[in-house]
């Protein structure tokens, strides 16, 4: 074991945080902050992170050149900002290197996210611990016919999801029933999200406000971090397909001190309880999916790593220092608690390419930055550098988040930055928090 993790809490930490989008961007801008940070790093990072740290061509699927890294830059803590890493079982690599151990390591055994990695473990996870769930029935390539069959026994709207990991787009909500066995039949026969939707899980209908909440645990306690509400379809007033996420906003004035109460007493405390009860190893972020029936929260979802654009929401209101609260997971020292939270709100706003969730154009410059950034923070996305001109790389290009006294004067931040900004095709929602307003 190397010297310096003797020291952790005596001598400022070096972290790696692994990922390239809006949500790593948060992070990073939150961890930048720290009085308890020495050296940033972020693998692989975009032009906006070179910001709060330094990017580093490290490939987290290249294990071997992540080790030398970890061990020749005194890496003290590994942060996992996307779901891939996790389900394909980097935090047990980590742990099962005699030389990597002792590095903090914040994110769950490929075991523990299974609870994001596979939909029907999820599922079948809440049910065995009594964890409030829209009822369900999971069905395989093999049982397509009886997955048709089974669609017109059940009343609409119809929920399908693909089973694993499918970039956030795997949700489908249908009206009609013949819409609904079309789609069954292109996710379960056409494999139209790849391995994801070899298993396809029909799950009942739930109406109410969906609100998500996150969670930093060391696998024992936990603790709360602000709340948040995204907004996924592409077109406004929810219309159109599933985005990887069109803006979010916090807080969400449903979650008050009683629903907060039920949050922990039911679905948080019996989540982590499960996870321990099944032997299913978990340092790191709970994100928990959930809506509000009738006043009874429900989960529609876990994820093991933070959502995005939720981060850039909860990341700008989160009222204390955010590395002190990561290390204590590692360590396993956390106690419940609700992490301080600043009264003021935040509204993210996302601008995506012309396009997307289809195919879209890259390489087109931006332009407005500095004007923007002087009414809200811009964390970048999508974004890449072409002869030192900051260019579009993605589908989700910036997360332009607004912070102020109330959710209108935050919004009106966040649109006001938005206009500033231009690039070909450009494309946002308009009604981000009008819901909430």
């Amino acid at each position: 074991m190397a010297l310096w993790h003797f020291m952790l809490n005596f001598a400022l930490m070096n972290i790696l945080l692994i990922g390239s989008g809006g949500r790593e961007s948060a992070i990073a801008w939150s961890l930048s902050q720290s009085p308890e940070l020495g050296e940033l790093f972020i693998a692989p990072g975009n032009p906006g992170t070179l910001a709060y740290g330094n990017n580093v061509s490290v490939d987290w699927r290249q294990f071997v050149a992540m080790k030398d890294f970890c061990m020749n830059n005194r890496i003290d803590m590994v942060i996992v900002g996307p779901e891939e890493p996790l389900c394909k079982g980097l935090g047990d690599q980590f742990a099962a290197d005699e030389d990597l151990a002792s590095i903090l390591f914040i994110g769950p055994s490929a075991k523990g996210a299974q609870l994001e990695g596979s939909k029907d473990f999820a599922k079948y996870f809440m049910m065995q611990h009594n964890i409030p769930t829209a009822a369900y029935r999971t069905f395989n390539a093999n049982e397509l016919e009886a997955a048709v069959d089974y669609l017109a026994t059940v009343d609409g709207p119809y929920v399908l999801k693909a089973d694993g990991l499918a970039a956030g787009k795997g949700v489908v909500i249908l009206d009609t029933l013949a819409e609904a066995q079309q789609e069954m039949r292109s996710m379960l026969g056409d494999a139209k999200f790849g391995a994801a939707s070899s298993r396809v899980v029909v799950e009942e209908f739930l109406a109410g406000m969906e609100f998500s909440v996150f969670a930093v645990t060391d696998g024992k306690s936990a603790v709360i971090l602000p709340e948040a509400k995204d907004y996924k379809r592409i077109g406004e007033g929810d219309q159109g397909p599933n985005t990887g996420g069109m803006g979010a906003v916090s807080p969400v004035p449903l979650f008050d001190e009683a629903m907060q109460k039920q949050v922990m007493s039911r679905i948080i405390e019996p989540t982590i309880e499960g996870l321990a009860k099944d032997g299913l190893p978990y340092k790191g972020f709970l994100f928990f999916g959930l809506i509000d029936v009738e006043g009874e929260a429900m989960v529609i979802e876990y994820n093991c790593r933070m959502g995005d654009p939720e981060t850039e929401v909860v990341m700008a209101r989160l009222d204390e220092d955010f590395l002190p609260i990561l290390r204590d997971a590692g360590n396993g020292k956390l106690t419940n608690r609700v992490a301080r939270q600043s009264k003021q709100s935040a509204a993210t706003v996302m601008m995506v390419s012309e396009g997307y969730p289809g195919s879209y154009p890259k390489g087109l410059p931006i332009l407005g930055l500095d004007q923007a950034s002087e009414h809200a923070i811009v964390f970048q996305a999508g974004t890449t550098l072409k002869d030192e001109e900051l260019c579009t790389a993605g589908g989700r290009v910036l997360c332009v988040t607004g912070v102020g006294d109330d959710m209108a004067s935050a919004l009106g931040k966040a649109y006001q930055a938005v206009a500033s900004i231009t690039f070909d095709g450009a494309n946002h929602r308009k009604d981000i928090g009008q819901d909430i307003l």
